[in-house]
């Protein structure tokens, strides 16, 4: 892909692309992601994450493997001026919220809410080798991270070929530190380019 024609163009592409994958296609691919996701996290005290709407990459599976194996479940709420965050206690206490989002029935935290976890998984479209994330425009998660200590894993979730060399950026983008994908599982952000590669 190329990224000359800025934001829009790349979310046009991605989501074309996102279109064309088949049902099993997406089903083999959240359990890829479950899979790595829970290796990487075992032990996790608490984590933030999300429900994925309609081809993002992610599952309940996931998340209720986390519950399982101990792990706090952080999900956002879309509130006024942003994201509110409401433990995850099964999907059957998921109700409906803004922007076709699924949410926590639960009392909502507050913004502050992040301040105490060990890592952070965040929806993408894409992400670039130096950590750029391109989302849907919203900029719900770049204000939401501003409490997430820089030594805390912020992680995109990806389908394959969405890891890709370069994305237009703007200055106030919240980098991620890893990216996840079916095939290429947990990968450290930024990528060290070697020469000679």
């Amino acid at each position: 892909m190329t990224g000359g024609d800025g934001k829009a163009g790349w979310r046009a592409r991605l989501l074309a692309g996102r279109s064309r994958l088949t049902a099993a296609e997406l089903a083999a691919a959240a359990d890829s992601l479950r899979e790595h996701v829970l290796g990487a996290l075992a032990g996790a005290g608490q984590v933030a994450a999300y429900v994925p709407v309609g081809r993002e990459p992610g599952s309940l599976d996931l998340l209720d493997g986390l519950r399982s194996a101990g792990t706090e479940v952080l999900l956002p709420v879309v509130a006024v001026g942003g994201l509110d965050w409401a433990v995850y206690s099964g999907r059957r206490d998921l109700i409906a919220g803004a922007l076709g989002t699924r949410e926590p029935a639960g009392p909502r935290l507050g913004a502050g809410a992040l301040t105490g976890v060990a890592a952070v998984l965040v929806p993408a479209l894409a992400v670039d080798h130096r950590g750029t994330r391109l989302g849907r425009g919203g900029g719900y998660y770049d204000r939401a991270l501003s409490p997430v200590a820089g030594r805390v894993p912020v992680v995109a979730l990806l389908h394959d070929g969405e890891l890709v060399p370069r994305l237009p950026a703007d200055p106030w983008d919240r980098r991620v530190t890893a990216a996840v994908t079916p095939a290429l599982g947990w990968t450290g952000l930024p990528v060290v380019e070697h020469h000679g590669c």
